[in-house]
């Protein structure tokens, strides 16, 4: 008999993840790492690991560097606001690479929002729709993170000032409160003279309860021996 040919093996298939747990500094994943960042993209998933993986790999091999991908991080690490993941990825990006005009903006973009300066925000992103729309869902993340930062400050808002907040005006406004209201415990409410006032769920930080610690209380009569040594 013959001596029977070998089959050669099949490599293994691994994960993004697997790969990059196993070898995170192997140059050779950076082509499964781009192709992850745009499948984040298009199936509006998001993984900050794999994403910090790929931008210290581009430190380690810069001719290599993508900048449309590394755009596509910085914006999806936008949408990830409050979490200060835009900021981990920016430091691994070289300076020279962040003056390019798109990361300009991105970071001045980053800025407003991280000082609630929602109207700044929504000015600037219309005229950078080129950078963002290539990004699926970034308008209503961005909304999303717009109520997340007035809910901590407000028990009721005043409807221009969420209008602003979030982008949204007129009837397509009055859809989208509806649905607060019947998904999100939101309610409605008049408010001086003709405005409308949108009440917000209670949570810690805008209807905080005071709590009463007996064990911290002190004595009046401890008070009182306390003036004496005082005068």
């Amino acid at each position: 008999m013959g001596r029977e040919r070998e089959v050669p093996k099949q490599p293994a298939s691994y994960t993004v993840e697997q790969l990059v747990a196993v070898n995170p500094y192997n140059p050779d994943i950076l082509p499964d790492l781009e192709n992850h960042v745009n499948e984040q993209v298009s199936l509006q998933t998001y993984s900050l690991d794999t994403n910090l993986c790929l931008l210290r790999l581009y430190q380690f091999e810069p001719e290599r560097m993508s900048t449309q991908i590394v755009a596509r991080i910085l914006v999806k690490a936008l949408m990830a606001m409050p979490a200060p993941d835009f900021s981990l990825c920016l430091f691994l990006i070289p300076e020279r690479v962040q003056m390019e005009e798109q990361f300009k903006t991105l970071v001045v973009l980053s800025h407003y929002l991280e000082t609630a300066r929602f109207r700044q925000f929504w000015d600037e992103a219309a005229k950078n729709r080129h950078i963002l729309e290539v990004v699926p869902g970034f308008e209503q993340a961005i909304q999303e993170y717009a109520i997340h930062v007035l809910s901590l400050t407000y028990q009721k808002v005043p409807r221009p000032v969420l209008a602003e907040a979030i982008n949204i005006e007129g009837l397509s406004l009055d859809k989208f409160l509806e649905h607060q209201v019947a998904e999100c415990g939101w309610a409605l409410e008049k408010g001086h003279g003709r405005g409308q006032l949108i009440v917000l769920p209670r949570n810690e930080f805008n209807q905080p309860e005071l709590k009463k610690n007996t064990a911290d209380r002190i004595p009046l009569e401890h008070i009182t021996r306390i003036f004496p040594i005082l005068g």
